[in-house]
């Protein structure tokens, strides 16, 4: 969070109260040109202060509301038509070192599955960001009959947040998620527990980044290949 938008903000309000007090007071005791300028500079002072403190307070609502943090980055290459290889690499989580694990999939696309913890917009503004845990891995065909009938690849997935928020530094074993199944009538702060998936097309040497949002998950591409392969839709049409 931007702390300096509340400090800053904060001092410029201390500093215009000391002068609007000042100036009062000069007015009370008949300086009526110094008391003048100083009560009204505390009062601009304190109408600044105000000002930042709104602008503060819109700038940490956006940028907790739009807050991402990445979950996996998937490596692709193409062993056969409609076969691939998909390497799965999970960055390093408070004392879990990163992982990277490698799947066969078939099929057009891959797509990744979670389960969603999601906080209602209020509780993401002071602090808790959504939780997720992944589930699987798996491809899809683009065509429907051959969803019906292709090869199926489906890969369990591990990773994600275990407690998270704010309980994890609570002295105690507590999960997050069986707090929020439990108690979630009791506590109006969770929106939903809901599975999130997010798929994008394979193509050989194409690699994606998947993020958690306050949301769920989201995919993009992050090289010239998974660009070139996802560019203006990639669901064909028959």
């Amino acid at each position: 969070m931007f702390w300096w938008w509340w400090i800053a903000p904060a001092a410029v309000a201390v500093v215009g109260v000391l002068t609007l007090f000042a100036g009062l007071g000069s007015l009370f005791k008949g300086k009526l040109f110094g008391g003048f300028f100083g009560t009204v500079g505390g009062a601009a002072l304190l109408g600044l202060a105000l000002s930042a403190a709104l602008l503060g307070q819109n700038v940490q609502t956006y940028q907790r509301l739009t807050y991402e943090r990445p979950v996996a980055t998937l490596s692709i290459r193409q062993l056969a038509p409609q076969y691939f290889e998909v390497v799965v690499a999970q960055p390093a989580d408070g004392d879990l070192p990163a992982r990277t694990a490698v799947y066969p999939v078939n099929g057009d696309e891959w797509r990744m599955e979670a389960q969603v913890l999601k906080w209602k917009p209020w509780a993401n503004v002071v602090g808790l960001d959504s939780q997720y845990r992944l589930d699987r891995l798996s491809g899809r065909y683009q065509n429907i009959e051959q969803e019906r009938t292709g090869a199926r690849s489906v890969h369990a997935l591990h990773g994600g947040d275990d407690n998270g928020g704010v309980l994890e530094y609570v002295p105690w074993n507590l999960s997050v998620w069986d707090v929020a199944r439990k108690y979630r009538r009791y506590v109006d702060a969770v929106d939903t527990l809901y599975g999130s998936a997010a798929y994008m097309p394979m193509a050989n040497g194409a690699t994606y980044e998947v993020w958690i949002t306050q949301s769920g998950l989201i995919a993009r591409p992050t090289n010239d290949a998974a660009r070139a392969a996802s560019a203006g839709g990639f669901v064909r049409v028959n």
